[in-house]
This record gives structure tokens, C-alpha cells and sequence, in this order.
């Protein structure tokens, strides 16, 4: 802890001209809103150091947005969601290119408000680019599927995806670039036009993006907006005006934004939502790879993750010898500044976080559970140290609760029926992680865990990627499917030209296509 204790904080570039900066309706606005500070979670001796001001947009800002993306979608009928896919990939790829040229500066945003390290800041980034490029190929392949004609019972027809409309795209402060890209990007090259509500946390990173979205996007197409979702959001899906809510976050949130749409039946939701992922160690368990495993899953970016290990449930044979190894390897675990040469922990981005997780651990505590990190918890502001608690009873709140931060809570079973149970009555289905050799045992839990999780990752962490996986949930935990596959179908849907095979038919189609006259009905394809 010495080591950064009096370490002056690194140079960090403002933000342009000191300008909190919205985008709406092809224009870069910079006033005519209220803003706020943004203070860095890496606080020097608890005393917090602002970065720079962030719009702190109203409702009727928010509405003046929604209303620019109504405009440009024109009810299905404006220049973008009736464009060829070519201009749609076209204006991508070229946002793309002008999005690398701020890689630095955005990487050193993630690293400086959110604690993200500076190598996890680089590889978010850089996954992000990646995403997009898979993204453009996948919608290259769906275009040239979709460019072939089917024929079935003397009609002939060309089924193509179409845009869904309106989209408020609603990203999380874990991930603010990459997870708001995993919806933005397959809503936009689908032709929606969006509207992005920036995270509480992670939110300067978009500056330096918001010229790239203005020159690579028609008006409209696509709006950056900052404020309280808890005070903004509502007005604005109750307007209508809404077709689509792409949101990461929790499910109490995402249920009531639901509940506001006057025309539910209308209202499209893609949702990544809560998680509480057990780790399930049996008794054949390699212990050593299970150790790391959890400790990766647990406590990566301080384990503030929806794919992170939330619960460690180990055999009664195999805890001591687990949790022995377990905590030698997080006693050794590096906290500091996230510029700090091979750092494992850095600060929570939440000032409030520290205190709820402090009453997850002292709730456990009062119902049997007992503390072996000692010197857990808060130090130096917001840098909390991990904590690992045994016997954490499972009607705790920390065996409920998502904590979203860096504390492991491990429980003993003898049954395999213990642990099920535990399971089948959680609220959340995301994913789980099982650590064993037996095949006849393990094989039987995949059969008896595959109707309550979506992912089933054996002898290793609970993740996400590669992004050509879906990812997805069950119960609370969310709604749809995101992957680059699936990401472009839950932002369209199928819609067809059909014609009778008969001369008349033939002899239309053949005229659209050779006149080139339909953007939809075609058979050029994107190479």
C-alpha cells in the first residue's frame, strides 16, 4: 500500500476547451443545459480530484433528443433506415477510423474516472474496435443470405431484416464503451437511429467520439445525451416516442422504464441484466486451476461484472485445502492506482460503494459467516480492499445480492441436491462456473443446470466473449440475446417482397432489380 501512497497523480488531458459537450440532431451542443462535476475515482489521501464537467441534461433535453431521432427516422421512411447497407457499413467503418485516432485519450478516461488499469482500459478499447469489425463482417454475410430469393408453393420471395426504429441505448459504468457498443453499433448498421443516455459513471470517455458521430452519421441518426436516468428517463419513454430500449443495468430499473411505454405491446427490449454467478467446486476439483479461476472470475476489475463470480459454493472435503490456496493468492493480489505496474485492484468508481458492501459483509457476519481478510475494506477513499468471507449463510443478503465489487463469499455443501436448490430458487439465471473432473457428475449437472442458466463454463470462469457466443439470461437476469450475430437481429426484423411465379411476377421483379430502383429489394451484396 506504501508503494503509491505518496505518488503525485498522473498528467491527465482535459477535456477540449473544459466543455461538458452533447450531441443532438447533427449538432455539438455546448450550453442551454445544466452539468456537473466529474471526480475521479483514483482519490489522492481521500481527497477526490475533478476531471472536468459533464452535462446534466432535463427531461424536456432528453425529449428535444428523442424527438431529433423521431425526425430522422421519419417513421421508417427518412434517408438512414431506407439506405442500402453499404452506406449504413460505409458510414460505420469510416467512424471506426476516426474513432482510433482518440484511442489514447479515451483509454486514459476509462483509466482515470472509473479505476479502470491501464491495460484493461486499452484492451476495452480495443475490443470495442474489434466488436465493430465483427459486427461489419457478420452484416456482410446476413446481406448476402439475405440478397437470394426463396420459392415455396408458387411465390417467390426476397426475405431481407428491416429496422425496428427508435433506439435509447443505456449502457452500464463497468464497461461504458464496449457494453454501450455491443447495442449501439448492431441498432445503428441495422438502420434504427439512436439515442444514447451515457452511464453515471464513465462518462467523459465520449467526448472526444462526439465529432467522429456527428461527420460519420446523417442528423439525427444518432444523439449523446448525459443526465440522471432515475429523473430523465421516464418522461421520455412515456412520450412514446421510444420503439426500442437496448439497457444494461439492473432488472428493478429496466422493469419500471417498461412499465412507462403507453403501448407496451410496441416497445422492443433488449436487456443485460442482474447476475449472481455460484462457482460450484467438487471434490475432484483441480484445486489449484479452481483457485485461479475464482479468483479471476471474483475479482477481475474488482469484481465489478455482471459475468463476475458472485458466490463460491465448494465441497465440505475440499474447503479448507480450497480455501487455504484461495486466500494466500488474494493476500498477494497488488492494490492500487490503475496506472500501477501489474495492479489487480484499483478504486470503485461508486463513492457509495464502500458502505453498501460493507453492510452486505456485516449482515453476513451476524448470520454466521466469518471474515478471513482482516484487513478488507476501504483505504485510501474508494481503493476496498478484497474481503473473503466463510460459511456465508445462503438466506444472507450476500448470497442474495448482487455486490458488484470485490468481495468473495464462499459456503460448504455436502449435496449436490444443496447447491441445486440454491440455484433453481435464485432470481437470476445468467451463468454458472463448475469445477470437477467426474464426467458422469459433471454431465448430470449440465443436464440439471442448462434449464436455469444460459452459460455453463466448465473448469473456468464465468465470461462473456468471444462476442461470437451469444449472451444472454434467464429469470432477472435478462431478455434477449446480444452477440454479433444476434445483436443484428434483435435490432431488425424480417420483413419480405413476395410476387406469385408467374409471368406478371417475374416481370416485376426482374424490372425492380435490373433498374436498381429498391434499396430492399436487391441482389447486390456487399463484399
Amino acid at each position: 500500500m506504501e508503494k503509491f501512497k505518496d505518488q503525485p497523480l498522473a498528467p491527465f488531458p482535459q477535456v477540449p476547451q473544459g466543455l461538458a459537450r452533447i450531441l443532438i440532431g447533427g449538432k455539438i451542443q455546448t450550453s442551454g443545459f445544466d452539468t456537473r462535476e466529474v471526480q475521479s475515482s483514483c482519490a489522492d489521501q481521500g481527497k477526490q480530484v475533478v476531471l472536468g464537467r459533464t452535462a446534466n441534461v432535463s427531461a424536456e433535453i432528453l425529449q428535444t433528443a428523442a424527438d431529433a431521432a423521431h425526425s430522422a427516422w421519419q417513421k421508417g421512411l427518412g434517408d438512414w433506415p431506407t439506405a442500402r447497407m453499404e452506406v449504413r457499413v460505409s458510414a460505420v467503418i469510416a467512424f471506426r477510423d476516426q474513432m482510433v485516432l482518440q484511442r489514447e485519450l479515451v483509454c486514459r478516461y476509462l483509466m482515470w474516472e472509473i479505476g479502470k488499469a491501464w491495460l484493461d482500459a486499452q484492451n476495452e478499447f480495443d475490443r470495442t474496435v474489434q466488436y465493430i469489425n465483427d459486427t461489419v463482417e457478420e452484416v456482410k454475410r446476413l446481406d448476402r443470405d439475405s440478397a437470394r430469393f426463396a420459392f415455396s408453393g408458387g411465390i417467390m420471395a426476397q426475405i431481407r431484416r428491416a429496422p425496428l426504429g427508435v433506439t435509447l441505448c443505456m449502457g452500464p459504468y463497468n464497461y461504458p464503451l464496449n457494453e454501450t457498443f455491443t447495442t449501439l453499433i448492431p441498432a445503428l448498421i441495422m438502420g434504427n437511429t439512436v439515442v444514447v443516455k451515457i452511464a453515471r459513471y464513465g462518462q467523459l470517455l465520449w467526448d472526444p467520439l462526439l465529432e467522429a458521430f456527428r461527420d460519420c452519421f446523417p442528423a439525427g441518426v444518432v444523439n449523446i445525451v448525459n443526465g440522471k436516468g432515475r429523473e430523465i428517463v421516464g418522461p421520455v419513454i412515456r412520450s412514446g416516442r421510444i420503439d426500442v430500449l437496448a439497457f444494461i443495468g439492473s432488472s428493478a430499473v429496466a422493469s419500471k422504464i417498461k412499465t412507462d411505454h403507453p403501448q407496451p405491446h410496441r416497445f422492443r427490449t433488449v436487456l443485460s441484466l442482474d447476475a449472481k454467478n455460484p462457482a460450484i467446486v467438487l471434490p475432484d476439483a483441480d484445486l489449484e486451476n479452481a483457485v485461479s479461476e475464482c479468483i479471476k472470475g471474483a475479482l477481475s476489475f474488482n469484481g465489478q461484472r455482471c459475468t463476475a463470480l458472485k458466490f463460491v459454493l465448494v465441497h465440505e472435503s475440499v474447503a479448507n485445502a480450497f480455501t487455504e490456496l484461495l486466500l494466500k493468492k488474494v493476500n498477494a493480489m497488488i492494490a492500487g492506482m490503475p496506472w500501477d505496474q501489474g495492479v489487480q485492484i484499483t478504486p470503485l468508481p461508486d463513492l457509495n460503494k464502500p458502505a453498501y458492501l460493507q453492510e452486505l459483509i456485516e449482515d453476513a457476519v451476524a448470520k454466521g459467516a466469518k471474515i478471513l481478510t482482516p484487513e478488507y475494506g476501504a483505504k485510501y477513499g474508494n481503493l476496498f480492499k478484497p474481503a473473503v468471507l466463510m460459511d456465508v449463510p445462503l438466506n444472507s443478503r450476500l448470497a442474495q445480492e448482487e455486490q458488484f465489487g470485490p468481495v468473495v463469499p464462499i459456503a460448504r455443501f455436502s449435496q449436490l441436491s444443496e447447491v441445486e436448490d440454491y440455484i433453481v430458487h435464485s432470481n437470476f439465471g445468467a451463468q454458472v462456473s463448475i469445477f470437477g473432473r467426474d464426467p458422469e457428475i459433471v454431465g448430470r449437472m449440465i443436464d440439471r443446470l442448462s434449464n436455469q442458466v444460459c452459460r455453463i463454463n466448465l473448469n473456468s470462469q464465468c465470461q462473456r466473449g468471444p462476442d461470437v457466443f451469444p449472451f444472454t439470461g434467464r429469470k432477472d437476469s435478462a431478455e434477449g440475446t446480444l452477440s454479433v450475430f444476434d445483436a443484428l437481429r434483435a435490432f431488425s426484423i424480417r420483413s419480405m417482397v413476395a410476387a406469385k411465379q408467374d409471368e406478371l411476377g417475374k416481370e416485376t421483379i426482374k424490372g425492380i432489380l435490373s433498374g436498381g430502383t429498391s434499396n430492399f429489394l436487391s441482389t447486390n451484396v456487399l463484399l
